[in-house]
């Protein structure tokens, strides 16, 4: 037993505050527009996960054996792909949807806008994942995934909402403005990120239903951020070049 309990609340705020740091710095290493004080707080304002005794709960076990039983199809090797997390590789993800490639060296501008729209997408998820640190559904099974190389090192973050699922839906609005033509396919291959998610088994349905409109809620606030808004116009201006 601590015979001093005072020194050991001392400890405790210490260590809440270094881990605090830590994440901050790091998540500062990336691009990004928003500071994290400028991220809509999820906190705030999206529900708990459901509970495991809840309705909502088994539509959520429902799509994770829906899930399960079509990885072993082309559907499942997209959901491969879509595991990684590298800008470089969702940019792939998308070009047959957006109609070119964004590369950082054929097309900086975009690729500029888009790598700090992926930090910031990822931003929108950070803060609800570490107040509820929802159990990952193949942690909650201890079944295997479809991507065994990722299993280990996320076994231990949180499942609600879905990081991956915001980062592509993020994207892919910021797509449309980019080529508003391609808005369907676009949003189609947006909202398969969250999908792929599911089938993979790294995420219930609710995860992935909430993290778009995580995404949604940064999107809409980086429109009020100058440095978006002139990088945007950039990255307009070089599609419409390349466009010709």
């Amino acid at each position: 037993m601590n015979k001093n309990p005072f020194k050991f609340l001392v400890l405790q705020l210490w260590l809440a505050t270094f881990c605090a740091i830590q994440v901050q710095a790091q998540e500062k290493a990336y691009p990004h527009f928003l500071d994290l004080k400028d991220v809509p707080d999820g906190t705030f304002y999206l529900p708990a996960p459901p509970d495991t005794s809840s309705i909502a709960y088994l539509r959520d076990f429902d799509r994770y054996q829906w899930g399960k039983s079509i990885r072993n199809t082309p559907r499942g090797r997209q959901a491969d792909f879509d595991a990684y997390t590298e800008v470089d590789s969702i940019l792939k993800g998308f070009e047959d949807a957006f109609g070119m490639l964004i590369t950082k060296e054929k097309t900086p501008e975009m690729y500029k806008l888009l790598e700090c729209v992926e930090t910031d997408g990822s931003l929108s998820v950070r803060a609800v994942k570490r107040k509820y640190m929802r159990k990952r559904p193949y942690v909650q099974f201890n079944e295997p995934t479809l991507v065994p190389r990722d299993e280990e090192e996320l076994r231990h973050s949180g499942s609600y909402p879905s990081g991956h699922t915001a980062r592509g839906w993020a994207m892919a609005l910021i797509l449309i403005e980019l080529n508003p033509e391609a808005q369907d396919k676009l949003l189609k291959r947006g909202y398969e990120y969250g999908e792929s998610r599911v089938i993979a088994g790294f995420h219930y349905q609710s995860d992935v239903d909430i993290a778009r409109v995580a995404a949604s809620g940064v999107v809409a606030r980086l429109h009020a951020d100058k440095a978006f808004c002139r990088q945007l116009e950039k990255a307009k201006k070089e599609y419409a070049r390349l466009k010709k």
